[in-house]
């Protein structure tokens, strides 16, 4: 098994988790119903994806 050399510096470690960010999802616009919604998804409101019905909107 692998064991480290040596440990990792206390700045070296805080940079590294420094990258670690929650980061706001991207959203896109719906086409059909102009919702928000995750791009390259079935739009939640309408069903739609790629301008035809995938799920009716009663059970997205």
């Amino acid at each position: 098994m692998a064991v480290p050399k040596s440990r990792w510096s206390k700045a070296r470690s805080r940079r590294a988790r420094a990258q670690y960010k929650v980061k706001a999802p991207a959203l896109a616009t719906c086409p059909q119903c102009k919702a928000q919604k995750l791009p390259h998804h079935v739009c939640k409101q309408c069903g739609y994806y790629k301008g035809r019905e995938v799920v009716s909107a009663q059970d997205a």
